[in-house]
């Protein structure tokens, strides 16, 4: 294992490039060496919505405009608010010889963008060739822009600070040979010297087989993590605007909530099912794996070791680490005097219409003739589902309901009465439990509430759970 870490910097903190610089840069975890670190950064916060489609309403962007109707007037206008909004940044950060290169840069990727959409729009106006078949390398394409921007700003702004930063260029711009993801890493970082330079990474790399497919908006932490796994890095590191806490501190607030400080990946994928991730569970596979510890820190309070995440860390004594939750998640029940005995042959035909629509389920539910899945899901693909489901099972009663999921997780939950303590927090809130679910893993309890309460639930369960033992500065402090 080498000497070295390699830090992921999250979009928001990448807007604020004083506090990178003077927080993260100048500030190494554990160590005096300015050196031996990777740096992989993602877009500047809002950037990827505005290429692709903002990731929480939907709102499309460059690619969602092309890809619906490939009306060249709203992709391309699109287009040049990117441009506009990467013009602005590069204003606030450059001055005079350096703001004219940062613009250069932009303007000849969002050129060679612009140009390649329009000779796609053309040449798919015959009717031999198909734009589907296209749209998962514009998607590419378009995402790769935005890494691209902000590594190349961040380098170029390190090196005007007496920095030996070195921008590190994943995207495979204008490369006429593709080549696998890995070897595209290892060969990059093979002339880097990491006790004098510091590589400012691209968070997207283009590969042989595209990332966006399997990884699609966690495209980032997947390079983040085959870089620390491949270079063989001592720690994986992400800064992000705010600790990896017991709950939202907007929430149950600040003045309650409090950095975890250790924990294990088993709890970064329960937060993942849940759409808080603190790392993709396929990106956090790799690290896992290589044994890798990956720490969590707030960009804003560098002094703070952090949370730090391994294999094998178990708590002290059983106890609940974090209060998360979903909103806005839809449950799609399904009812048939005739599953009774065959449930089974129920649930593959179920799960085959959820993976045709790329579905994330959160949790389901199973009794003798119904099955409820939780789902991740937007009002339009839910309409669609609703409709092939009514489709394949004409006999079923098929109900749909707008709900929220709030989750009590921790590394050891094995304890006596914890789940009991639990439900009369949130009962004493009036509030009303829908359906509840706890595997004999005992590392999470999930609480089916109507979306209203949602709240209310998680700081009742907060409260009760997490509050009352007054952590301090941390549940168990990182070292």
């Amino acid at each position: 294992m080498g000497l070295h870490t390699v830090e992921k910097i999250g979009g928001t903190s990448m807007s604020d490039y004083q506090s990178v610089r003077d927080n993260i840069i100048f500030k190494p975890v554990q160590t005096d060496d300015l050196y031996k670190r990777i740096f992989v950064v993602s877009a500047y916060g809002g950037m990827t919505d505005k290429l692709l489609e903002h990731k929480k309403t939907g709102e499309p962007g460059v690619y969602a405009l092309f890809a619906q109707d490939r009306k060249q007037d709203s992709w391309s206008a699109a287009l040049q608010d990117v441009y506009d909004s990467m013009l602005a940044i590069n204003a606030s950060l450059f001055e005079g010889e350096l703001l004219h290169k940062a613009n250069d840069f932009i303007h000849h990727r969002l050129q060679d963008a612009r140009e390649c959409l329009d000779d796609l729009h053309r040449l798919c106006q015959h009717g031999h060739f198909s734009i589907s078949k296209h749209l998962s390398t514009v998607r590419e394409m378009l995402a790769s822009i935005g890494e691209a921007h902000s590594a190349w700003n961040t380098a170029t702004l390190l090196q005007r600070d007496g920095v030996n930063a070195v921008f590190v260029d994943l995207t495979g711009w204008n490369n006429t040979q593709h080549v696998m993801l890995d070897e595209r890493i290892s060969e990059t970082f093979k002339s880097i010297d990491l006790d004098t330079q510091l590589p400012i990474a691209t968070g997207y790399a283009h590969s042989e087989t595209g990332l966006m497919s399997t990884f699609d908006r966690g495209y980032s932490e997947m390079i983040f993590s085959r870089i620390a796994v491949l270079t063989e890095a001592r720690e994986a590191v992400i800064h992000k605007e705010f600790h990896l806490s017991s709950a939202d501190p907007r929430l149950v607030g600040e003045n309650k909530a409090v950095p975890i400080g250790r924990t294990n990946y088993d709890v970064a994928d329960q937060l993942a099912n849940l759409g808080m991730e603190a790392i993709h569970p396929k990106a956090a596979k790799g690290l896992r794996q290589n044994n890798i510890a990956l720490r969590v820190k707030n960009t804003f309070e560098p002094e703070h070791t952090g949370t730090l995440i391994t294999g094998d860390y178990v708590s002290d004594e059983p106890c609940v680490e974090i209060i998360a939750g979903s909103r806005g998640v839809f449950a799609v029940e399904l009812f048939d005097q005739d599953m009774s005995g065959e449930i089974d042959l129920f649930d593959v035909s179920i799960l085959k219409v959820l993976r045709q629509f790329n579905i994330h389920i959160i949790a389901k539910d199973i009794n003798a003739n119904t099955i409820t899945h939780y789902l991740a899901i937007n009002l339009k693909i839910l309409k669609r589902l609703m409709r092939v489901l009514h489709e394949q099972f004409p006999d079923a009663e098929i109900t749909q309901r707008k709900v929220a999921i709030v989750s009590a997780i921790g590394s050891d939950m094995k304890t006596t009465g914890m789940l009991a303590k639990a439900v009369k927090a949130i009962a004493d809130q009036g509030v009303n439990v829908i359906a509840m679910h706890q595997s004999m893993r005992q590392v999470d309890m999930q609480f089916v509430v109507d979306e209203e309460d949602y709240e209310r639930a998680i700081c009742s369960l907060h409260k009760e759970l997490v509050e009352v033992y007054e952590h301090g500065r941390a549940i168990c402090l990182a070292s």
